[in-house]
């Protein structure tokens, strides 16, 4: 091959090289270094009103809706009973269930099949 002609071809395979060498080091660089993600701040709940406190526990008597008072069989509690002042609408203004109080001062909301959608604790 001439002498003229090979220098060139190899400047050019070295060149190559070279950029899909570093091109190769950048993909490698993104894999090692990923982009530092910020952390999201973490709210921590009060045992008060965390659920594991027996007070608001779906297993304390009190918030179960086997207790009477928290029944949909109680007649201030049923979807029939219009008239009864622990209704809870939707936006439409749609009765969707009831709320009731504990002894504690927990305010628990159920649907009109008795089942506990959630809590309020006390005050």
């Amino acid at each position: 091959m001439n002498k003229a002609l090979k220098n060139p071809l190899i400047g050019a395979a070295i060149g190559a090289v070279v950029i899909l060498g570093s091109t190769h080091n950048i993909a490698v660089n993104a894999q090692v270094f990923p982009q530092i993600q910020t952390p999201q701040p973490t709210t921590i709940t009060p045992y008060k009103a965390s659920p594991y406190n027996y007070n608001n526990s779906e297993f304390n008597y009190n918030n179960s809706p086997y207790n009477y008072n928290n029944s949909p069989y109680n007649y201030n509690n049923s979807p029939y009973n219009y008239n009864s002042p622990n209704r809870i609408y939707d936006n439409s203004g749609n009765a969707k269930g009831y709320t009731t109080q504990t002894p504690s001062g927990v305010t628990n909301y159920f649907d009109f099949d008795g089942n506990r959608l959630g809590y309020q604790p006390a005050q």
